[in-house]
Parts: structure tokens; sequence; C-alpha cells
């Protein structure tokens, strides 16, 4: 049993006035957070456009949940991605863009139109949130609901994970983001990692941010991280396109002293993928980047003092020579614009990753969950 605080009907978005509902949604929901960072809108628009290379392989359902004064009050999408099926051997559906005011049978009509959608599309699992796919937004944050979030990744209201298990959902898979303060540098190891990892003949350099130079690394960038990270949870590989076209969406974001790539004859065997904390300034541009939101970014990217690292990739073979922390060092050490770095996301089974990270001195700062519902 489950109560309601209005009366709710559920479309699917067919029109660009319903398209205009669904991306608002998010500023009726977070209206009175104060830590919440508004998307872009025309990111999220991409992502649902027609002209998404998911379409290749996958199809999806935009879902509205409209009041009685026709007013948005929540939104889904229901996804099937055929690569993560042919993947995982099982017919898994994904949910996702899931936001809703919080009252229970909302979010209970939304959840049953993106699964009676899935169910119909012959999925048995549904799982979520994914936005598509996990290179995307996935996740609902679980604790650590005291601070905005960094770059690129999730942040809800706490009620969303009590709703999805209430409806029947279970746990699927938990997640960490882990702080690490760099006012006081870093620990000896990483100094002894670098100097490690010299002697035995990797070089170190920054990222090239220019013309084919920038091309050419995002290329073996693009070759590295599927080479090592082709077996992650719920993930499947992107097409080198699909890869090319986010890289060159951050191309601008890019600082260049903490995103370090580590060669070995001439060949990148590793890098660190960390970008500044840019929540800081587009928290002030209200999902708009018009001319007036520009300003404001450019402005209040000045007050920027943390980072995000992504990912930190090195080749199997190449951990032995301390390439991991050799890149933490690289990144970090003498970098004085900095209070504190994002370690996240990893899953809490990646228990390499874990140790690595843990080995900075980092702590665990926020929690995420997936989940997952039998259809």
């Amino acid at each position: 049993m489950f109560t309601s605080q209005t009366t709710v009907a559920i479309e699917s978005v067919a029109t660009p006035a319903q398209q205009e509902q669904f991306l608002n949604v998010p500023w009726r929901v977070y209206q009175n957070d104060p830590h919440w960072v508004p998307p872009l809108k025309s990111d999220v628009a991409e992502q649902l456009s027609s002209e998404n290379p998911f379409l290749q392989y996958g199809k999806f359902q935009q879902f509205l949940a409209l009041n009685q004064k026709q007013e948005a009050v929540g939104r889904i999408v229901a996804a099937v991605n055929e690569r993560l099926i042919d993947k995982e051997g099982q017919n898994v559906g994904l949910f996702g863009f899931f936001e809703c005011i919080e009252d229970q049978a909302a979010a209970f009509a939304l959840f049953e139109a993106a699964e009676n959608w899935l169910r119909q599309q012959g999925m048995t699992l549904m799982r979520g949130p994914i936005d598509l796919s996990t290179h995307n937004n996935c996740l609902w944050l679980a604790d650590g609901f005291d601070s905005p979030p960094k770059i690129m990744m999730p942040y809800n209201p706490p009620y969303y994970e009590s709703f999805f298990l209430a409806y029947g959902g279970e746990i699927a898979k938990e997640a960490y983001a882990y702080h690490l303060p760099l006012d006081q540098g870093l620990n000896e190891k990483f100094a002894k990692g670098y100097r490690v990892a010299s002697r035995s003949g990797i070089t170190f350099r920054p990222l090239r941010t220019k013309g084919e130079a920038f091309e050419t690394d995002v290329a073996n960038l693009y070759d590295l991280f599927n080479r090592t990270f082709s077996d992650s949870w719920s993930a499947t590989p992107r097409t080198q396109e699909e890869f090319m076209a986010q890289a060159r969406s951050l191309q601008s974001l890019v600082d260049t002293n903490i995103f370090p790539i580590a060669e070995y004859n001439g060949e990148m065997v590793g890098f660190c993928m960390a970008l500044p904390d840019y929540n800081i300034a587009l928290k002030r541009v209200n999902g708009k980047l018009n001319w007036w939101g520009l300003l404001k970014f450019l402005w209040y990217r000045r007050q920027i003092n943390t980072a995000r690292v992504l990912v930190i990739c090195c080749l199997p073979e190449y951990r032995r020579k301390m390439v991991p922390l050799a890149l933490i060092n690289a990144a970090f050490q003498q970098n004085k614009s900095y209070e504190s770095a994002e370690l996240s996301w990893v899953y809490e089974d990646n228990h390499s990753s874990r140790r690595l990270i843990e080995e900075t001195g980092a702590t665990i700062d926020k929690t995420y969950r997936m989940y997952e519902k039998a259809l």
C-alpha cells in the first residue's frame, strides 16, 4: 500500500512540448536543494535525440508523470542496449534519467511504465539507474548528501532508493567515491613509485590537447581503455566514434597538469584521467550555456580548487613497475592548484583499485548503488 500526494497520469514523450517538460522536471524536484548542480539541458537533449549513436544498437522510450494540472512531476527512460544483452547473455533492460517529486505513487507509476515497456521488448530484468550506458550518468547516491556532486557524478534525493526498494527492486551493486586531501602532499610511496617507474624506462607527459596530436592521443586512450576495462560490470565498449565525440566535448576542459600519460618506448601504457571540478562553475549557470551563462561559467571557474580523478588506467604488465602510483604522483605531487581530489567511482568488489586508492590515504566520502528488479 502506498500513498500519493496527487493523481498522476503517465504519458510517452512524443512531442517537442513533452520533451521540454521532460527536460524541466529536475528544476521542480531540486528547487530547494542547495547541493544540486543543474545539468546542461542541451547535453540531456542530445543524449535523447534521434542522432544519438546509441540508436544503432539500442532503443529507448521516455515517459512523463503528469499531475491533474498537467504539470510534469516525474520522468523516466526505459532502454534496451543490445550490446549489453549480448555481453551478459540475458535479457537485461535499463531504466535511467529518473527524477520524481517525493511522491511514492508517482514513482511507482513511472517504474511500472518502464517495466511494462521493457517486458514488451522481451526483457526479463530491469537494471538502473543507467542513462542508456554506464559511460553516461548512472548510479544513485545512497550516502553523502551533505555536499554537491563532483563533475559528471550523480546526485539525487535520498528517497529514490526507498521508492525503488518498496517497488520490489533490490540492490545489485555498490560503488564509492573517495576523498583525497592534497594540502599536505602525497605519501612518499608515490614519489618512490615515480622513481621506480622512471628507472624501468617509463616516461611521463601531459595529454596533448591540440590538433592531430589530440586525435592521436585520444585514439590511444580509447585502445588502452578497452583493453583494460573490457570486463567491467554492466558496461559495453563504445565505438571509437562515440569515444572521440565525448573526448572532443571535454577537450577545452582538460587541465593537462592533472592528465598525465605513461609511455614505454613511445607506446602508451597508462594514464590518469582527471578533470577540474567544473561543477563549482556549472552550478551557477542554471543549465544553460547561453552568452550570460558562459560569462558566469568563465568567472566562477576561477574558484575551482578541487579535481575529480575519473580513471587510473594501466596495462597489467606495467603495474609491477608501479606505474599507477607514478601516475598519481605525476598528477598531484607538485600541483598546488588543488586542495583536494575525488577518486570516483569504484565498485565495492574492485579490490585492486580500492587498494590503490586507499594507499593514497583517501577515505570513502560517498556511497552509490545500482539496482535490479526481475520482470
